[in-house]
């Protein structure tokens, strides 16, 4: 027995340090303990810690809260701010009132909840979304949170207030530097009640704000994510206080804003992988965020140099201190409005009007009409001459704006429209400004065409003009070698005067080789004129074979040449004009199964022969046939409008039929019974048709009208 007295007796220290240990480490201070500088307490699910600190590189001591789980130490809430210990000597305890107070060595109160009412039995608890609640034990009723007396953190389920009582307003204070968790220059809530919006204060004076909330999201900040906010909310009690409450941000992970010691909004999330913090968003985002950086109906951009400039219809009030960069003087109405001038003369001026600036940061100081729609808005401002300004927004309504416009600023991407009133001289301006720039653009557009188009011209005839005395050489050493120099050469300004520039009412016809005009020299001759089109692929050489063949044939049916052309791109024959037909009979007699195959042809293609002679790698119907069945892609020639599967069979007939009567020797066409029977499948097994007869190789020697 003695021995196990002696055990217990060693024993009795160690198990009171390890009751003691977990009295301490749980997540509750009741009324009959403390917490002094060694000790602490963790919330239930281990998230929170609650014990005394000291910032890094810095010995006072605090009491606060912080993150328990993650490898940066990270201060969410801190009690003493203003009156830190100097050593380690400090204790966390319920006071004989039922308040949280902090003590130093002396038991001098340091910090405490400050609860009017007296308790005798409370309690303290921290809890895992990081609020520590003093409760009365035997009621549950909650005296204080700290989550009502935040420091420079909001964190999920936090609420950030703003009301006309002054006292009742939750709102953010900075620390005074990274290691000196006192209250710093800058402060951070929602304000104005009636339309919110988030504002960062710098010693009293406005230093950042996000622009009215619209149920969605802050009109201000064009980054604003919509979907990471879910639960972001603005609660009205109807006593004149609206709470701002974060309940939506995801609870799977750890995240937070703070409002740091330089007076930037911070929103950052911890990334377990890089065991850090990731930032989200910071505000201010750059200097046009800063609050009235341009001072009054100045608007910022960040794009433009320099960043500032007057709204239209303004010009600087200082413009020394503007050039100089110091905008926060602003800028002042150029043209007084209509219904602030004097009257002094009968005739009255026009009326004010509005100019709608885009993707706009909405200036401060908004004034909100209920039950008002856009139409109505807008005659409301009009009517009242104090209203420089409104804007119809969804979710918020119509807004309105008196005296000086601040803090305007332009984005280049999102947000909202604003309508500026403006004198009605400054529309007349733009208009006038309008004409003159559309006038200058006109004058300028016509003399760079002009001048491009004589430049062209000049050109052209240069081109034409060395070609044309080419031709004209080549043409004489063709005349002297084939001996045709009897043969009279006609220019093209003779013709196209004979010819009335070759109207259509002088037109004769028109086949494979080109269009024939009829018309009349200036010794009262009438003569045909056949203009040889680009298609008909001859050359200078080719065509001079033509000239020297046709002078050589001699018949009673055949017209006389008179004479040729060849001026740059045109090559022209000149006959004499026969008005009787002579040759149509004969002609037409020896070429019926050709003109059978030809309107085959015609038929199955939906396209006149003489329509392909502006196609210049064909020439005429038969060529393009001719090469499409060498190219076996025969039925690419087929009329869409008549093409049907079913029938494909007979098409291919009728082209090959027409094929097989327009082959270049009369000896290897069908005769007209023959090509009946070929067409009613009397006979099946056609023969292979040869190169067509193209036009300009035969019929070009003739002329008829």
């Amino acid at each position: 027995m003695g021995l196990l007295s002696k055990t217990n007796l060693l024993l009795l220290p160690v198990l009171c340090c390890f009751c003691l240990y977990l009295t301490v480490a749980i997540d509750t201070v009741r009324s009959s303990q403390s917490i002094s500088d060694s000790e602490y307490i963790i919330s239930k699910g281990s998230v929170f810690k609650l014990g005394f600190f000291s910032p890094e590189n810095f010995t006072n001591r605090y009491l606060g809260i912080w993150y328990n789980n993650i490898s940066v130490f990270t201060v969410i809430w801190v009690a003493n701010r203003e009156k830190p210990l100097k050593d380690s000597s400090g204790v966390l305890t319920i006071s004989e009132d039922g308040n949280l107070v902090v003590l130093n060595g002396q038991a001098d109160i340091l910090w405490s909840s400050n609860v009017s009412n007296s308790v005798t039995n409370s309690s303290a608890t921290l809890g895992d979304f990081g609020n520590l609640v003093l409760r009365v034990d035997t009621t549950g009723l909650v005296l204080w949170e700290s989550f009502q007396h935040p420091s420079d953190t909001i964190l999920s389920r936090m609420k950030l207030s703003t009301s006309s009582k002054k006292d009742q307003r939750l709102q953010l204070t900075s620390w005074k530097s990274p290691s000196d968790p006192s209250i710093g220059s800058f402060s951070s809530g929602i304000d104005p009640p009636k339309i919110p919006e988030a504002f960062v204060w710098k010693e009293g004076r406005p230093y950042w704000r996000s622009g009215p909330w619209n149920g969605q999201v802050f009109i201000g900040m064009p980054n604003w994510n919509p979907g990471y906010y879910t639960g972001f909310t603005f609660i009205d009690d109807a006593n004149g206080t609206v709470f701002e409450t974060f309940t939506g941000l995801d609870m799977l992970h750890l995240s937070k804003i703070v409002l740091d010691w330089q007076g930037n909004v911070v929103h950052t999330y911890w990334d377990d992988g890089k065991e850090d913090w990731e930032v989200v968003h910071k505000n201010p985002e750059d200097e046009c965020d800063v609050y009235g950086t341009c001072g009054a109906f100045g608007s910022c951009d960040l794009l433009s140099s320099p960043i500032c400039s007057c709204l239209r219809g303004f010009e600087p009030k200082i413009i020394k201190e503007w050039n100089r960069g110091n905008w926060t003087s602003g800028c002042v109405r150029r043209t007084p409005l209509q219904c602030e001038r004097t009257n002094n003369s009968i005739e009255e001026g026009k009326a004010d009007g509005f100019l709608k600036l885009e993707m706009i940061k909405v200036p401060d100081f908004a004034e909100l009409a209920l039950d008002v729609n856009i139409e109505d808005c807008r005659k409301q401002c009009l009517e009242n001459c104090s209203c420089v300004a409104y804007g119809y927004y969804t979710g918020i309504g119509c807004l309105s704006w008196s005296g000086n416009l601040i803090d305007l600023r332009h984005f280049s991407v999102g947000r909202s429209d604003i309508y500026i009133r403006l004198a009605n001289l400054e529309f007349e301006e733009e208009r006038n400004l309008r004409v003159i720039i559309a006038i200058t653009v006109t004058i300028g557009v016509i003399a760079i065409a002009s001048t491009a188009f004589f430049f062209w011209r000049w050109m052209a005839k240069k081109k034409r003009a060395m070609k044309s005395k080419s031709n004209e050489s080549l043409l004489f050493d063709y005349l002297n070698d084939v001996k045709l120099q009897d043969l009279p050469i006609f220019n093209l300004e003779e013709l196209a005067t004979a010819t009335n520039n070759f109207d259509m009412a002088n037109k004769l016809g028109q086949g494979g080789f080109g269009p024939v005009y009829r018309g009349k020299l200036h010794n009262g001759q009438e003569i045909a004129v056949k203009r040889l089109c680009r298609a008909s692929g001859q050359g200078l050489e080719e065509f001079m074979n033509e000239v020297a063949l046709i002078t050589k044939l001699q018949h009673r049916n055949l017209v006389r040449l008179l004479g040729c052309c060849i001026e740059g791109e045109e090559k022209m024959l000149i006959y004499e004009y026969m008005p009787n037909k002579s040759l149509d009979a004969i002609l037409f007699e020896k070429s019926d199964v050709f003109s059978f195959g030809v309107l085959l042809l015609d038929i199955v293609s939906g396209r006149r022969n003489t329509s392909i002679c502006d196609e210049e790698q064909y020439s005429g119907l038969a060529g393009l046939a001719w090469k499409l069945w060498k190219d076996d892609n025969i039925m690419a020639l087929v009329d869409p409008t008549i093409w049907d599967p079913c029938f494909q069979m007979d098409i291919s007939k009728c082209i090959h039929v027409g094929l097989l009567c327009v082959q270049e020797l009369a000896r290897d066409r069908p005769n007209v019974s023959t090509v009946i029977s070929m067409l009613k499948s009397e006979i099946l097994d056609l023969p292979t048709p040869k190169e067509p007869a193209f036009m300009e190789n035969w019929i070009n020697i003739f002329f008829w009208k």
